[in-house]
């Protein structure tokens, strides 16, 4: 049998074409769903493939669930074995992108929370780079501003919120940049539409702290982590002004879509002259050499699953 894209749709594995949900779904209607992505990476040297930080990324989706009044139905450990199932059904030997989601999936229309049943669905496709780093990305600061906890939980990674992170893609793209930047309501420099942002200034690392309305990355903790344990530089989280990426020796995005991605210019103004900056560069092979397997004291992070041909 071929590799093709699975789902786990109401307790049952089946192929991700023949998933389906009711167009009534509260979900659908009102974003009143929770999701995480996780990257499971194929070494090609070992043939094998790694689920990056799965349990965190199950944790993270607990707790944002529970935001929107919402339990999961399956144990941590139930979603890891099911997670690793789901992927060896699916057969493929390349990167993949898991998406699990906990959303209000009653057929009900009202704005409300209680009251709405939920259920639990996930599916894998395979899916590369998400942005192009080759020589690094250009960006600008978006016009729209990122959500307010004060509208939103915005530690919680629920689907309407992704609007916001729309608009401000949708408006970078159209105007020849590779990303966007949202700064928060203060003006202060709070994330991009769906990474972490560090810049780096006289060997010090810097990125915003969670109370200036980011989303606490998974992949940022783990370059924090790389960052100090390997380079020995400690990561400085406060809160950072636009112009000062305009002026830093090097800037970076972190997510699991993006992996670490390098910046060469923000708002037209290049960063160590458009060239990956030798930290951000140090950071992104430790990085790619941990999700592949090949660093050595990161193995807690990953878990192998050895995928078939289906």
């Amino acid at each position: 049998m071929s590799a093709q894209p699975m789902a786990y749709l109401q307790g049952e594995f089946l192929p991700l074409a023949d998933a389906k949900i009711s167009i009534m779904t509260h979900a659908l209607h009102y974003g009143t769903a929770v999701f995480e992505g996780i990257r499971a990476n194929w070494n090609a040297e070992s043939e094998q493939l790694y689920l990056f930080r799965m349990r965190e990324h199950y944790e993270r989706l607990r707790k944002s669930a529970h935001a929107l009044m919402m339990e999961l139905p399956l144990s941590d450990d139930e979603l890891c074995e099911m997670t690793i199932e789901l992927i060896q059904r699916a057969g493929f030997r390349e990167d993949l992108y898991v998406r699990p989601m906990v959303y209000k999936s009653a057929d009900a229309l009202g704005v409300r929370l209680h009251g709405i049943a939920e259920d639990f669905l996930a599916f894998v496709i395979p899916w590369g780079a998400y942005l192009d780093t080759e020589g690094g990305v250009h960006v600008v600061t978006s016009s729209w501003r990122r959500s307010e906890d004060t509208s939103i939980p915005v530690r919680a990674k629920v689907t309407g919120v992704y609007i916001n992170s729309a608009l401000a893609k949708t408006e970078a793209e159209t105007a020849g940049f590779d990303e966007a930047i949202m700064l928060n309501d203060d003006g202060h420099v709070s994330e991009g539409s769906g990474e972490n942002i560090f810049m780096i200034n006289d060997g010090v690392i810097y990125t915003p702290p969670s109370n200036d309305n980011i989303l606490v990355g998974i992949t940022r903790a783990s370059v924090i982590e790389l960052a100090e344990q390997e380079l020995g530089i400690p990561t400085v989280e406060r809160t950072i002004d636009r112009s000062e990426l305009w002026i830093a020796d090097e800037v970076f995005m972190t997510g699991t879509a993006a992996h670490v991605t390098p910046i060469s210019s923000v708002d037209r103004r290049s960063i160590n002259g458009g060239e990956t900056g030798p930290i951000t560069a140090q950071l992104e092979r430790l990085y790619f050499d941990a999700i592949l397997g090949r660093l050595e004291g990161y193995e807690h992070w990953l878990t192998p699953v050895d995928s078939g041909s289906g």
